[in-house]
C-alpha cells in the first residue's frame, strides 16, 4: 500500500473514533489547510479595509506598535486552539471540541457563537471586497452598467453594494462546483498574499517622494472619535484594535477544513497557528509602509483616514492601481475562503442536528461539496450586511465596522469556551499528537483574559454619535454589534430551554449508520 493510501486510512480511521464516516472529500495537503487560514487571515484585507479604524481611534501607535503586541495575544489564542484541533481533526471542530471538553450544552453555545462569527467574517469580508472594487473601477474610468466615477455618497454605498451581491454569487458558484477547485484556488492565494504584500511594501517605499519620520510612525496619536482627549489611553486606542483583532479572524478554518485534509491531526493545528504567524509579520510590514507613506494629512482626513486616501495621495495614478489592484484580488481570494469555511461549519451543525432544517443543509451534491450550506451563508451575509445600504450623516457605511466588530465578538466568543473548558480540565486533558505540554496554564489564561477584554472593547460606541442618551444620538451611527450578539445569545438559550435541550444531543455518530456516506442516503443524494 503507498503512503498516501496509508496516510488517508489513518484519517479516516481517526475521524472514526471521533464518531464520523468519510464522508466529505479528502484530498486537501497540509499546505492547502495551511493556506486557507493564511486566505482568511487575509492581509491584504483586513489590513486595508480596517485601516481606517485604526488611524482615526489612535493614529499611528494603534497600528505600529499595536499591531505586533496584539498579534502575540492572538498567537496565544491560536496555539491554545491549536492543541484542541490536533485533539479533535473534525469538520465544525470548535463546536465538537466544546462538546467533548464540557458537555452538550458548551456545544450548542459555541456552535452558534462560532456560526455567526463565520457569516460576518464573510458579509465583512466580501463588503470590503466590493469597496475596493468600487474604488479600483473608479481609478480605471470603468463606467460600464454603473456610473463608478460618482462622488454622490449614496449612489457609491448602493453601488458597492451591488458588487457586493455580485461577489457573493461569484464566490457561491466557487464553492458549490469543486471542493479541488477551493483547495488549488486556495493554495494559489496563499502564495498571492504572501508576494502580493512584498510587492505592495516595495512600491510605498520607493514610490512616494517624501515619507514620514520613524518618531511619527512610533509615537504620533490621532483621535478622530469625536470623544474627549482624556479617554485616549482607556477607550479610544482600544477601538483602533479592532483592527489587528479584525484581521485575526477565520484561522479557524484550518480545524473546520480537518475532514478534507491529509494527516489532519498535525496538519490542522500547524496550519492554524502558523498562519497567525506569517500574517502577524507580512501584515506589520505592510501596515508600517502605508503608515510610513501618510504623508498628506489633510486629504487622508478628508478621505476618512483610510488606506486608500493614504495610497491615491502618496503614489502615482499607475503605482495606487497597482496597489489596489493587489489587495483587491486578495480580497475575493478571502472571501472564497470565508464561504468555504463557513459552510463546512453549517453542513457539521448540520449533520449533528443543531441548525433548523438541518437535513437540507447537510446534503451533499456529486461533486462532495454542500451546496445548501453554502446558499444559507451567503445568504444570511446579505441580509446581515443590508444597513450598509444606509451611510451616516458623513456617507460612511457604519454597518460595515458594525459587522467586523459582530465578526470580532462571534468568533473569539467561540474561540474561547472550548480553551476554558480545556483549561479548566487541567492534566485530565489528553493531549494529541501536537500539545502545548504544561505550557498550556499561562497560555490558555492570557488568551482567556485578552478576549473577555476585546469583547467588552467592541461593544462599546464607536462616536459620541452612536452613544443613545446623548445629544446628537443617530441610529445611522449607532453601533449593532452588542444588539446582534444579545439577541443571538438570548435566541440561542430560548431555543435551548424550549426544546433543544431534549432534541440536541451534540455531535452524532455517522460511523455506526451503514448508510450515511452512500447513495442510499436520502441527505446525500447529489443535487445538480
Amino acid at each position: 500500500m503507498s503512503d498516501h493510501s496509508e496516510a488517508l486510512s489513518s484519517d479516516e480511521e481517526r475521524l472514526a473514533a471521533l464518531g464520523y464516516k468519510q464522508e466529505l472529500n479528502r484530498g486537501w495537503s497540509g499546505f492547502s489547510n495551511f493556506a486557507i487560514s493564511l486566505t482568511i487571515i487575509c492581509i491584504l484585507s483586513g489590513c486595508f479595509t480596517t485601516y481606517g479604524q485604526a488611524w482615526n481611534d489612535g493614529g499611528p501607535i494603534a497600528i505600529s506598535i499595536g499591531w505586533p503586541v496584539i498579534s502575540i495575544l492572538v498567537l496565544l489564542v491560536g496555539l491554545s486552539m491549536a492543541e484542541l484541533a490536533s485533539k479533535y481533526p473534525t469538520a465544525g471542530g470548535i463546536y465538537y471540541w466544546a462538546y467533548s471538553l464540557g458537555g452538550v450544552r458548551w456545544a450548542w453555545f459555541t456552535g452558534w457563537f462560532n456560526l455567526l462569527g463565520l457569516i460576518a467574517i464573510t458579509a465583512g469580508v466580501d463588503y470590503g471586497a466590493a469597496s475596493f472594487l468600487n474604488s479600483v473601477f473608479s481609478l480605471y474610468g470603468l463606467n460600464f452598467i454603473l456610473n463608478f466615477a460618482t462622488t454622490n455618497n449614496s449612489t457609491i454605498l448602493q453601488h458597492t453594494f451591488i458588487l457586493f451581491f455580485v461577489i457573493l454569487a461569484a464566490h457561491s458558484l466557487i464553492n458549490v462546483f469543486s471542493s479541488h477547485l477551493v483547495a488549488l484556488l486556495n493554495r494559489i492565494s496563499a502564495w498571492w498574499m504572501l508576494s502580493g504584500a512584498l510587492v505592495i511594501v516595495g512600491v510605498l517605499i520607493f514610490g512616494p517622494s517624501t515619507h514620514q519620520s520613524f518618531s511619527w510612525v512610533f509615537t504620533h496619536r490621532i483621535n478622530n472619535s469625536g470623544f474627549s482627549g482624556h479617554l485616549y489611553w482607556f477607550f479610544v486606542l482600544p477601538l483602533g484594535f479592532l483592527l489587528t483583532m479584525y484581521t485575526f479572524t477565520g484561522y479557524d478554518a484550518s480545524a473546520h477544513l480537518s475532514e478534507e485534509t491529509h494527516d489532519a491531526e498535525r496538519a490542522a493545528p500547524r496550519g492554524l497557528w502558523t498562519s497567525i504567524a506569517y500574517s502577524a509579520v507580512g501584515g506589520w510590514a505592510v501596515l508600517l509602509a502605508i503608515t510610513f507613506a501618510a504623508t498628506h494629512l489633510a486629504a487622508i482626513n478628508k478621505g476618512g483616514g483610510g488606506a486608500v486616501p493614504i495610497i491615491e495621495s502618496a503614489l502615482s495614478t499607475g503605482l495606487a492601481k497597482l496597489v489596489l489592484d493587489i489587495a483587491t484580488i486578495g480580497q475575493l481570494f478571502c472571501g472564497m475562503g470565508c464561504v468555504a469555511a463557513a459552510s463546512r461549519m453549517v453542513f457539521a451543525f448540520s449533520r449533528d442536528g443543531a441548525v433548523p432544517g438541518h437535513t437540507l443543509w447537510r446534503r451533499l451534491n456529486k461533486h462532495q461539496t454542500p451546496t445548501w450550506s453554502v446558499l444559507f451563508v451567503v445568504t444570511l451575509a446579505l441580509l446581515i450586511t443590508i444597513p450598509a445600504l444606509f451611510g451616516n450623516s458623513a456617507g460612511l457605511p457604519v454597518a460595515f465596522f458594525a459587522v467586523t466588530s459582530i465578526t470580532t465578538i462571534g468568533l473569539y466568543i467561540a474561540y474561547i469556551l472550548p480553551v476554558f473548558l480545556r483549561w479548566r480540565m487541567g492534566s485530565r486533558f489528553e493531549p494529541g499528537v501536537w500539545s502545548l505540554g504544561k505550557h498550556y496554564r499561562w497560555i490558555n489564561a492570557i488568551a482567556m483574559v485578552w478576549v473577555v477584554l476585546c469583547v467588552i472593547i467592541f461593544i462599546l460606541p464607536t462616536s459620541p454619535e452612536a452613544v443613545p442618551w446623548e445629544k446628537g444620538f443617530s441610529w445611522s451611527d449607532f453601533n449593532y454589534a452588542p444588539v446582534v450578539t444579545i439577541v443571538l445569545a438570548l435566541g440561542v438559550w430560548i431555543a435551548w430551554v424550549g426544546g433543544a435541550r431534549r432534541t440536541f444531543k451534540g455531535p452524532v455518530r455517522t460511523v455506526d449508520d451503514p448508510d450515511v456516506g452512500t447513495s442510499n442516503d436520502p441527505a446525500l443524494m447529489p443535487v445538480d
